[in-house]
């Protein structure tokens, strides 16, 4: 899958090819460093971690994944993502069509914030968080007072998973929209829709398939994030573990089958996305294809 953090967008546009003037054993050599890597760094990981989930037979495979700890680390997972992907879908919509769409002051200081996740380690925006609403921290005192509860929670667990997961959306739309321009909007304006229908059956038609992918690299990074996460957890078994937490607590527990099958988990979350990903891609330029036909 292409690196979502580099112009993941670039599936949806269309390619170019070039003139290839490389010889044919400069271009064999070119395909076998691919295949190697792909091998070595992709598919091989993958084979080990099923296998080694399987291990010890499908049976301990299913009972690892039915313990309770196990459970709970799912069911938190998912609720994280239910939560994050959704603000995520609503700051990436407004952040892209403010961008796309309009000129303002602070535009291009706007653009670098959102990239900053890209650029920062996740650990080190955990670590904010903690001197933010830690028991010493900025915030601390007040929200104790208080009596709200962030960190080693789900509360800051999903700040956490937000803060590493909003630009996916905001990056897929923005070239997108910048590409399109403003002419269909400007067409719907001028014969008499508000903003808000322009903005529902112009501009959102236009960028579904942008949407779709940025949505499912958030899922995707959303459910698999662990080092902000990992800072802001407390990793309380049972309560604020999510599933990549978990998986290094049963490998520190030497459970190497558990820890491989709630790894399995994740590893077929990134195969399931892989596929989606392709799929969209296909439908884009098959219906990219269909209306340049007319």
């Amino acid at each position: 899958m292409a690196d979502p953090e580099i112009k993941s967008y670039e599936p949806f546009h269309e390619s170019h090819s070039a003139a290839v003037t490389e010889s044919r054993p400069a271009r064999a050599v070119l395909m076998a460093i691919v295949f190697v890597f792909l091998v070595v760094f992709l598919l091989l990981p993958l084979i080990i971690v099923f296998k080694e989930a399987l291990a010890k037979g499908v049976g301990t495979y299913l009972e690892s994944l039915s313990d309770a700890d196990t459970r709970s680390a799912i069911r938190l997972t998912l609720l994280v993502a239910a939560i994050s992907v959704p603000l995520n879908i609503i700051f990436g919509i407004s952040a892209a069509w403010a961008i796309a769409k309009f000129e303002f002051k602070g535009k291009a200081f706007l653009t670098t914030l959102i990239d900053l996740p890209f650029s920062v380690s996740p650990v080190i925006s955990g670590l904010v968080y903690v001197l933010l609403f830690g028991a010493q921290g900025l915030l601390g005192a007040w929200l104790k007072t208080h009596g709200i509860v962030i960190l080693f929670a789900v509360p800051g667990i999903v700040l956490a998973t937000v803060f590493v997961t909003f630009p996916f959306v905001a990056r897929e739309l923005i070239p997108l929209m910048q590409e399109q321009g403003n002419g269909d909007e400007e067409a719907a304006l001028s014969l008499g829709a508000n903003g808000w229908q322009t903005f529902w059956y112009v501009t959102l038609p236009n960028v579904k398939w942008g949407l779709l992918y940025g949505v499912l690299l958030c899922n995707a990074r959303a459910m698999g994030e662990f080092g902000a996460v990992s800072v802001v957890s407390g990793h309380i078994r049972g309560l604020t573990n999510t599933m990549p937490l978990h998986v290094e607590i049963l490998y520190n527990e030497y459970n190497a089958v558990g820890a491989f099958a709630v790894a399995s988990l994740l590893a077929g979350l990134a195969l399931v996305t892989l596929v989606l990903k392709t799929l969209l891609e296909m439908r884009y330029g098959a219906e990219l294809a269909a209306t340049r036909g007319h």
